[in-house]
């Protein structure tokens, strides 16, 4: 592609890795290039490692655009742990069985049952034949479409089994993305070994859209350029670099992630103060007796049990069909099932006001939204 001009040490011949990642649309495309394949028959292998130094939630399609033909063998892999260790998020090969002993599948053969299933696809690694097609995705949007509809128009559903099940809320959280390029294309059942210097990797863009991770605690996360990394603006008296815990004196009850339920407002599960907390008795061979003088668990103004559920005598919540917790904030759900019936009515929700925002676009309701852009 290069014409035999391409020299890493050379700033005009150069094609350096920050080029997947400046902006496109000029004329010409710039790219990042690998060394040819000059080492057959050993592989000629590559790792793009992508790290925040955040957990981030992914939003949308990741997209791989490339400006040689499209690998033969890849694999993308997450980590949730910056990068100490690796699991696998989808193989892409043109002979799945032949590359990774896996039958090939489509993201549209998955159900909601088998959506955190690891597949092999053959719709992205073909090479030379399909020329005209650069990009190479990881399907988001696809995956969200199987409990919120094809045109992502029921939300909601989406929402209750992101709230109540961890293992699919933690399929679309990374801290870390690796790609590695496995096998260049060759377009042809063998390579020219007499002309090695065709095979290679080049990519134009890298695309990766996203929030940060704040457990809905926060409406905004910032750079710090003191430390260097992306931080959450913890609220409702949070804090921790994804607002993971309470403040000091904020252990009234126990930490709990914000909650999308009920549809549209949601419900923030604010850490209280330690003394409106539950009730703590005194030492019985001390006072003899229980301490009177208990913090109240509920009542109608600050601690207002919700969802629909009554206060008891300051200290006990009665909970409408279909919630629990403390203060009637959790719901009642099967491990990707759905949820059962909650009212539509009742006493409002303990929530920031900005915590959702109205029903629309998948971005504009995914509050607090970060958009990462490599381009």
């Amino acid at each position: 592609m290069c014409n035999n001009e391409c020299d890493a040490s050379t700033d005009e011949l150069a094609h350096p890795p920050e080029l997947m990642f400046d902006f496109e649309g000029r004329n010409p495309t710039t790219f990042w290039q690998s060394s040819s394949w000059n080492t057959f028959p050993k592989p000629l292998e590559v790792n793009i490692t992508l790290s925040w130094n955040k957990t981030i939630e992914l939003t949308d399609d990741i997209i791989l655009t490339f400006e040689s033909g499209r690998p033969e063998q890849m694999l993308l892999e997450k980590s949730l742990d910056y990068g100490k260790t690796w699991t696998p998020y989808q193989f892409y090969a043109t002979d799945c069985l032949d590359a990774f002993t896996m039958e090939p599948k489509t993201v549209n053969e998955l159900t909601q049952r088998t959506l955190l299933d690891i597949i092999c696809t053959e719709d992205y690694s073909r090479g030379y034949v399909w020329k005209y097609d650069k990009t190479v995705r990881f399907e988001i949007k696809d995956r969200f479409a199987l409990f919120a509809g094809p045109r992502l128009h029921n939300m909601a559903s989406l929402y209750g089994q992101l709230d109540t099940t961890r293992n699919l809320r933690d399929f679309f959280t990374v801290t870390d993305l690796r790609i590695r390029l496995l096998k260049p294309a060759t377009g042809a059942t063998m390579v020219d070994e007499n002309n090695l210097s065709r095979y290679f990797y080049a990519i134009s863009d890298i695309k990766v859209q996203g929030r940060c991770k704040c457990n809905l605690h926060s409406n905004s996360c910032v750079f710090d350029k003191d430390k260097g990394k992306l931080g959450c603006e913890c609220e409702h008296n949070t804090t921790g670099p994804d607002c993971g815990r309470c403040k000091r004196h904020y252990h009234g009850r126990p930490w709990s992630v914000g909650s999308y339920l009920p549809i549209p407002r949601g419900t923030a599960n604010i850490c209280i103060h330690s003394s409106h907390g539950p009730v703590h008795r005194a030492n019985a061979s001390s006072l003899g007796v229980a301490n009177r003088n208990q913090a109240h668990v509920c009542d109608n103004a600050m601690l207002l049990c919700q969802n629909g559920g009554t206060c008891h005598h300051h200290q006990r919540c009665h909970c409408a069909p279909g919630f629990k917790g403390v203060l009637c904030e959790r719901t009642r759900c099967q491990v990707l099932g759905p949820c059962e019936e909650y009212p539509t009515a009742g006493q409002p929700s303990l929530h920031h006001p900005l915590l959702l925002g109205p029903p629309g676009l998948l971005l504009s309701l995914l509050l607090p939204l970060v958009v990462i852009w490599f381009c």
